[in-house]
């Protein structure tokens, strides 16, 4: 009740502070929401390959953590980028203080077991949104996605 505001709404603030600071609170949380993700994923998948899509692409935050995604997948395509370009941007984005986003870093995998998990990488530092873009498009092609 303590995560719940008025609204109705998560309080995601008090949420975060609650799963980064004792980790059976993080384990609580993804024994609900990890389910539910996959079921729904699942769902989704199959409505893709019954309509005929020949390449399905999923965004998966926690791919590494989960332990269970990289064998369902034919290739992984990592958008990386130097850590402290991360911590810039995490910040930015989410109005976060530059300990907590370093406490949620911590938590996931490092940079290096990450780009182990992948087939391809991205490399999206030091480049401009055009280049950026130049590059997802390359990839979505040699995945066999549209021309975009």
């Amino acid at each position: 009740d303590h995560i719940v505001q008025a609204d109705g709404a998560l309080d995601r603030i008090k949420m975060r502070e609650l799963v980064y600071s004792d980790p059976n609170h993080r384990k609580r949380l993804e024994s609900i929401i990890h389910p539910l993700v996959a079921t729904e994923t699942s769902k989704q998948a199959e409505a893709a390959l019954s309509r005929g899509v020949n390449c399905t692409v999923f965004d998966i935050p926690l791919l590494v953590e989960s332990g269970r995604w990289r064998q369902q997948l034919d290739r992984v395509l990592v958008v990386d980028c130097l850590p402290s370009s991360q911590l810039d941007r995490v910040m930015s984005r989410s109005g976060l203080d530059s300990n907590a986003v370093r406490k949620i870093m911590a938590s996931q995998v490092s940079r290096c077991v990450r780009l182990r998990a992948a087939d391809d990488v991205i490399f999206n530092d030091g480049i401009t949104l055009v280049q950026l873009e130049t590059e997802v498009k390359r990839w979505a092609l040699a995945f066999g996605l549209s021309s975009c």
